[in-house]
This record gives structure tokens, sequence and C-alpha cells, in this order.
């Protein structure tokens, strides 16, 4: 996978097709909520925000992808339904930084959440 394939697939929710690609000592900052820190720590916090996606139905759209050596940055958002009714809808912008062997070694999540 090419790195822009590797973070369409993690901002979008498929974050099994990235779990290669993650560094052993990566860090994913969610600006304002959260820290994981290591490739474990952020796999067991995507099992369980995926555990959700799969309690809802989920619509995402990609609006930018801007790539530039090592750095790939995703905007978009995502749409939340269960039952037929909005739960959530996020505004989200994610900055990938790859090292050297093309793993991701730090992700910083912006997410704005309304409903």
């Amino acid at each position: 996978m090419t790195k822009i394939e590797i973070a369409k697939a993690f901002s979008n929710g498929a974050f099994y097709k990235a779990y290669d690609h993650i560094a052993e000592d990566a860090i994913w900052e969610v600006v304002e909520e959260n820290m994981f820190v290591g490739k474990k720590a952020i796999v067991e916090n995507c099992n369980q925000v995926a555990a959700y996606f799969k309690s809802v139905t989920t619509n995402f759209k990609t609006h930018h992808v801007i790539s530039e050596e090592n750095k790939v940055v995703v905007n978009g958002t995502a749409e939340f339904i269960r039952d037929g009714k909005r739960v959530s809808f996020v505004s989200a912008c994610d900055l990938y930084e790859f090292n050297d062997q093309n793993k991701i070694e730090r992700i910083t999540s912006y997410c704005i959440q309304s409903q």
C-alpha cells in the first residue's frame, strides 16, 4: 500500500488495513482528547472504535488528501446513524507522519463533533 492508501484507510475506519504499517513506537494524538503511545495502544483503541462502527451505519467522506515527502493529510467527515437517526457527525483532519520504512510514526487528529 502507498502512504496515501494507508492514511485514507485509517481515516475512513478501515484500521486493520493499516496495522502492518504502524511503527512499534508510534504515537496517535487526538488533540484535546487522547494520546495513544505505541502500536499496541493504537491498535487496542482502533479495535474499540471499530466495534462502535459496527453498531452504527457509518458514512465517511474524504474531502482532501495532501501528500508531501513523509507526510499525508486527510480531511473529511464521518456521519454515524442508528435506527435511521443521526447520532453523531464529525469533521476531521488527520496528519500522518511516516518514517523511512514507510511506517506511520505519528498521527495527529483534529476532530470536531456535532449532532
